[in-house]
């Protein structure tokens, strides 16, 4: 009998506190239902993550890893309308239907160059010319398991409105969401989430430099540099002469300007003069209208060189990208999702590998970071990347967070990063992030206080200002890797 008597009181203790839980977060039983959803989908998305590390794809030419996700999206009852914007790997899922409208980002692109097993020492992959050292293949992967979280909770009738995944190429210097945001495609949504991998768990609190990028193509004479060279004109000394008087320019122009470039063709043997010559640049600062008087003044850069070499010089724009703005009131809903879900917890085999990876690092960090999750803070103008991103967030209230998917103190862009998202250590943060980006979602769709009042501080934040893509209305430069 007391047996019985306890156990009863028991449930209705239960009882109690689920109602008050109820009561205090009316979304609770949503949330655990979407929580419950990606840790049952995990296993499936870790596979699909370590396919798109093993495609190494770079940007637009992202063929497989994005019909991948195109078919997880139809599977899960989607509708997906591929090839938007006039880029064949770019992509909308649908699912829903009215408002509110949620759009989520999915990215895929690796970058050239670069590659690496996933093993703590260096160990590059023969044959291979590409490596997602920048995460890129657990960004997809989570916001589409994050979308196809949301949309079971649409069907089940747990949730009203509409989720839309944007599958958008070539982050990497392609600028691939300009032209999806150029062509309209979120005029209806509402409010879009994103997150990108990292070393840490945190909200995104800080900006994204603007950027422009284009590829400066000298033409000159070609002729033997022994028995001829007055009968040649160097189009690899128009590059070099060109370089040289922007590297001077370095000296007058504001400090926070990031200039860049790569030589991409300059010749083939000493012997002949090259009659052609490419070089690759990046202008950054942290304010749009700067970066494009910059960029101009690399033009005349570009434009002397050719004068003074007797050469001729074109120009292709490849990419141009707004600067982040950041929406206070969803970051701090994202905190609060963020805090709910938690970091990264290493196993004794992961702690192993970051252990031995850490001692290849410039700058190593305490490895327990992992499993912490940073509080709220703003940093103006605190980040010295770029993202196409910026043009999202200037066409509506964006937020997003970074997810540890690589050993603490890994830098983006480094062998250190594919090593890390070669492995559980990455795809763990993956779900930190899908998790994170549904429950955020969930509150969007849940709560219409809360995205009413990010609306109006995003109007606050653009002001009078209307949007103008910085690669002005060229169409997407498909084979800019070539």
């Amino acid at each position: 009998m007391k047996k019985l008597l306890l156990g009863a009181v028991m449930l209705l203790s239960f009882g109690a506190w689920a109602q008050k839980k109820a009561k205090l977060d009316p979304t609770a039983a949503t949330k655990d239902a979407a929580l419950n959803a990606l840790n049952n989908s995990y296993e499936a998305d870790k596979k699909t993550a370590l396919q798109i590390w093993d495609f190494a794809e770079v940007g637009y030419k992202e063929v497989k890893s994005a019909a991948l996700h195109v078919q997880h999206l139809r599977d899960a009852g989607f509708t997906v309308e591929t090839g938007v914007a006039d880029i064949p790997t770019a992509f909308v899922a649908t699912y829903g239907s009215g408002s509110p409208v949620i759009g989520i980002l999915a990215e895929y692109d690796a970058l050239p160059g670069i590659n690496q097993s996933a093993s703590p020492e260096r160990n590059p992959i023969a044959g291979k010319n590409a490596g997602h050292a920048c995460g890129h293949h657990l960004f997809g992967t989570a916001s589409v398991s994050a979308g196809i979280a949301i949309k079971e909770l649409i069907a089940s009738g747990k949730l009203k409105g509409t989720v839309k995944v944007y599958g958008s190429p070539a982050e990497e210097g392609g600028s691939g969401k300009v032209f999806l945001v150029r062509a309209g495609l979120f005029n209806d949504v509402d409010a879009v989430i994103h997150w990108h991998p990292d070393d840490v768990n945190a909200v995104t609190t800080t900006s994204a430099l603007a950027n422009k990028s284009a590829k400066f193509k000298f033409y000159g004479v070609s002729a033997h540099a022994a028995a001829a060279p007055d009968q040649g004109r160097s189009a690899l000394d128009a590059v070099e002469a060109m370089n040289n008087m922007v590297n001077m320019m370095r000296e007058h122009i504001p400090q926070e300007t990031r200039i860049h470039y790569v030589i991409t063709a300059g010749g083939k043997a000493p012997n002949v003069v090259p009659d052609f010559a490419e070089v690759y640049y990046y202008v950054r600062h942290p304010k749009r209208k700067d970066v494009v008087e910059i960029f101009d003044r690399v033009v005349k850069a570009a434009e002397g060189a050719a004068l003074g070499t007797g050469t001729s010089m074109k120009y292709d724009i490849i990419g141009g990208t707004h600067d982040l703005l950041i929406n206070k009131t969803l970051a701090e809903a994202m905190q609060t999702n963020l805090d709910k879900v938690g970091g990264v917890q290493y196993t004794e085999a992961e702690m192993a590998f970051a252990k031995k990876l850490q001692p290849t690092m410039v700058a190593p960090v305490d490895i327990a970071t992992a499993a912490i999750v940073k509080p709220l803070t703003y940093i103006n103008e605190g980040n010295s990347g770029s993202t196409d991103v910026g043009d999202v967030s200037y066409a509506k209230p964006t937020v997003g967070l970074r997810a540890a998917t690589w050993v603490p103190g890994t830098a983006a862009h480094s062998w250190q990063a594919i090593a890390s998202g070669g492995t559980e250590i990455g795809t763990k943060g993956m779900l930190v992030a899908s998790k994170t980006m549904a429950l955020t979602a969930i509150d969007l769709m849940s709560n219409p206080a809360l995205l009413a009042k990010a609306v109006e501080e995003f109007k606050a934040s653009i002001g009078d200002y209307k949007y103008k893509a910085l690669l002005g209305d060229i169409k997407p430069a498909l084979n800019y890797r070539d």
